[in-house]
């Protein structure tokens, strides 16, 4: 059976599968060549006001979490993104992949919760 894996895009040895970049901005010092993504989609990242906002601040995350969650219901790229996810996940596991060093509070903990409640 196929999953949704979350992982740090820096990580060593990540598994095969569908990659996909979530963050809006590339990560730092990452060659297009070893990120070797299916999907950057950025469109379903966090907003730049509210990434900004946020800061990586762990204090602001519940706040951040509340504000991402409504941004993802009313962005009009994500039915396009789970569509896409569900068709990868008929044949592989699919990475869901972010560069934040926090591993515990940043978007894509929060859009992989979210992945989990509809897929």
């Amino acid at each position: 059976m196929t999953k949704l894996i979350l992982k740090r895009i820096y990580d060593k040895d990540l598994p095969s599968g569908y990659r996909v970049l979530v963050d809006r901005l590339w990560p730092r010092g990452m060659s297009k060549v070893r990120a070797d993504l299916d999907l950057w989609a950025k469109e379903i990242a966090p907003s730049a006001d509210l990434r900004k906002w946020f800061g990586h601040d762990p204090e602001k995350y519940a706040e951040f979490k509340s504000k991402y969650l409504a941004e993802i219901k009313t962005n009009p790229y994500t039915d396009e993104f789970l569509t896409s996810l569900t068709e990868a996940l008929k044949t592989q596991d699919v990475l869901i992949l972010y560069s934040a060093k926090d591993q515990e509070h940043n978007d894509a903990v929060v859009l992989m919760e979210y992945l989990n409640s509809k897929i």
